[in-house]
């Protein structure tokens, strides 16, 4: 396998069992009416849980979702090596340059049994320096606790635009479809297990490059379903299943996490 982290989208090679890392900058394009890999404008004020992962230069590296007023809720390989001087949280806005609310960090959570190398419980918590108001704007997002098989569901990110693209200003969204883990593995075999949740789109839709911590939310009920992890190695929107970290499967590591 090979994966790029840490500020960008895990990508995992089906065909190999070898990592490898890699850093790639991001820039955001605000001069446009862009369109990520397939997806579409998020309205203002859509998604409140939605957050920017910024780094101390102020760079948008990853998503994720609000859990509480001081919680935030978001992928390991996002924060793998970080410290909190060099993670903070963007909240409030769905345009990364302008209108929200930029909070330090106080403690990165990992899940203990997270692999970097095969991306197995890629899920982590970052505790705020300070607690978020509540408004129009910001809101915590409810996660879904059943065991989701193949649903409509609707992925959020500001992840590049295309393979090797720029970062969207806009907060971009896009319909999807759940797979049942059974499907999923006749696709991933064993590089995916229960504790993950995989969905498809046609070729030229799907996660990019800064979408990774985002929330997968089901469309029916809004819950969280997944945590975006990884995609297939060879550029984005192939066509593949996209892979995610199951919620579900991790309510109770994200209660003690935030209780501890």
């Amino acid at each position: 396998m090979f994966k790029l982290a840490v500020l960008v989208l895990t990508v995992v090679t089906y065909t190999s069992a070898l990592p490898t890392q890699a850093l790639v900058q991001t820039t955001i394009d605000d001069t446009g009416d862009w369109r990520i890999v397939g997806g579409t404008n998020a309205a203002a004020g859509a998604y409140p849980f939605v957050v920017s992962l910024r780094s101390s230069s102020n760079s948008h590296f990853c998503g994720g979702s609000i859990l509480n007023t001081r919680w935030v809720l978001t992928a390991a390989h996002c924060v793998i090596g970080s410290t909190t001087s060099n993670v903070f949280v963007y909240a409030g806005s769905n345009t990364l340059n302008s209108g929200g609310v930029t909070v330090p960090t106080s403690r990165l959570i990992l899940h203990s049994n997270y692999d970097d190398d095969s991306i197995v419980n890629d899920i982590a918590v970052i505790q705020l320096s300070g607690a978020l108001a509540y408004s129009n704007s910001i809101a915590q997002v409810t996660l879904n606790t059943g065991d989701t098989g193949a649903v409509a569901a609707i992925l959020i990110g500001w992840g590049r635009l295309s393979t090797n693209g720029a970062i969207p200003n806009n907060l971009q969204e896009l319909s999807t479809n759940t797979i049942t883990h059974v499907t999923c593995r006749l696709y991933w075999g064993s590089s995916v297990s229960s504790n993950q949740i995989c969905a498809v789109l046609r070729s030229g839709q799907g996660a990019c490059n800064g979408d990774s911590g985002g929330p997968l939310i089901q469309a029916s009920t809004g819950a969280q379903l997944g945590v975006t992890s990884f995609i297939l190695g060879g550029g984005c929107a192939q066509g593949f299943p996209d892979v995610y970290a199951r919620v579900s499967s991790y309510t109770s590591w994200i209660s003690n996490a935030i209780n501890s």
